[in-house]
């Protein structure tokens, strides 16, 4: 069974390297597709540096930066042309530990989400404030869509090859962050098999942060209209 991890980029230029390295240390089979959205810090030249250096590592390149939606839909797409059969998604900042890759890998069921908020997950490090607005959330956003899940917007994530295929992928509307809540919830309306398997989310190891206010206001937006949706 062939498994590529899809981690998308933009100016992660500091950690591309140190990620493929752990990555690739998880398993000998697995695979890993960065897609990378024309960073201007060279982000991308340096994968390709990986790349020249390492088999199991490829890169496509995108233009412009569109969003991290459009981003992992171009991912997807690749990795399927590429013969996986089953996907990982995370992200470049190491706020997902590599480590916990062969957990998501090994979890029998068509979506297995890295939870932060089932028990033994974590977010430590993080304000008051910040893991306030984050519980609040997935709150809201359970109680619009009626997704059963913990953490409903949980980036962390493998999945089975056949399961984005049913859901239509390349349709969904999210450009940004809640990419991931819409998928999520294609999966559950479609009746696939969903799995969180706990994880701790660290503070990034280095770069900057590209969440901000209006990624917490879309979610809540697809949220409430993934709700009127289903009427």
């Amino acid at each position: 069974m062939k498994t590529i991890v899809v981690i998308p980029t933009y100016d992660e230029r500091e950690n591309v390297a140190a990620m493929a390295k752990a990555v690739l240390a998880q398993d000998p089979s697995v695979e890993l597709l960065f897609v990378d959205d024309n960073s201007p810090d060279g982000t991308g030249a340096e994968i390709d540096r990986l790349c020249a250096g390492e088999p199991r590592i490829r890169c496509l390149h995108r233009e412009r930066k569109e969003g991290l939606g459009r981003a992992y839909v171009a991912g997807f797409r690749k990795a399927i042309e590429l013969g996986a059969d089953r996907i990982v998604q995370m992200d470049c900042d190491f706020s997902h530990d590599p480590a916990d890759i062969s957990r998501l890998m090994a979890a029998n069921a068509d979506l297995v989400i890295g939870s932060r908020y089932v028990p033994g997950g974590g977010t430590p490090g993080w304000p008051f404030g910040r893991r306030l607005i984050s519980r609040l959330g997935g709150a809201f956003i359970r109680f619009m869509t009626g997704m059963p899940l913990r953490d409903p917007t949980g980036g962390f994530k493998c999945w089975r090859v056949e399961a984005l295929k049913a859901i239509d992928f390349e349709t969904v509307e999210s450009a940004g962050y809640s990419f991931q809540l819409e998928m999520n919830h294609r999966a559950w309306k479609g009746g696939f098999s969903i799995l969180e398997t706990p994880i701790v989310f660290s503070a990034r190891a280095a770069g900057y942060s590209k969440i901000t206010t209006a990624i917490a206001v879309e979610s809540f937006r697809i949220a409430i209209k993934l709700r009127f949706k289903q009427k």
